[in-house]
């Protein structure tokens, strides 16, 4: 059988960009993504700055050790592949194409991801970490998604820490769990 998913965002779980800025979190390297090979919108600023990127190595290996299948799911898209996994000693890997829905705010309150990651996941189990879902999303998940879905929420100041990888295990854990005993 399949493993579930875990659809990864960049900006907040991996890149804690809210931390205070003149401190790098202890255990993260500094990445400078120039602005013209930047994932997002210039949003006003200088486009001779380079966007400033903070990334802990390790949290690869503990990625690749929870069981999951990884896939962005990140404004980055594929352009995650080129500057953020090789940091992270990441293969690799598939993204969610979030086309003409980028960045677009729903009427309903639901994220602009949340319904390509549903139909993407196809009713396969999945885990969401990010630093943006909400009760809504937790709501349009449940409603539309026929699988297991978890919305997991990572604080932008502080990013993945490893009380988050053991959440996350601990949904992969009871997922096999489920598929022996069902």
């Amino acid at each position: 059988m399949n493993r579930p998913l875990l659809f990864l965002d960049v900006d907040g779980p991996l890149n804690p960009y809210a931390a205070k800025p003149e401190r790098r979190p202890d255990g993260y390297t500094t990445l400078r993504v120039p602005r013209n090979d930047a994932h997002q919108e210039d949003r006003g600023l200088s486009s001779r700055r380079p966007l400033r990127v903070w990334l802990n190595p390790e949290h690869g290996r503990f990625l690749l050790q929870l069981g999951f299948e990884l896939c962005w799911a990140t404004t980055w898209m594929d352009d995650a592949n080129r500057w953020i996994a090789p940091v992270l000693g990441l293969p690799e890997l598939p993204f969610v194409d979030f086309g003409d829905v980028l960045l677009r705010e729903r009427p309903d309150g639901v994220h602009w991801k949340t319904g390509p990651l549903v139909d993407y996941a196809g009713g396969r189990p999945f885990a969401w970490v990010d630093d943006e879902q909400s009760e809504l999303d937790q709501i349009y998940v449940t409603a539309h998604h026929q699988g297991a879905g978890l919305l997991h929420h990572v604080n932008p100041r502080i990013g993945l820490r490893e009380n988050d990888f053991h959440s996350l295990a601990d949904f992969a854990r009871s997922l096999d769990t489920s598929r022996t005993t069902g």
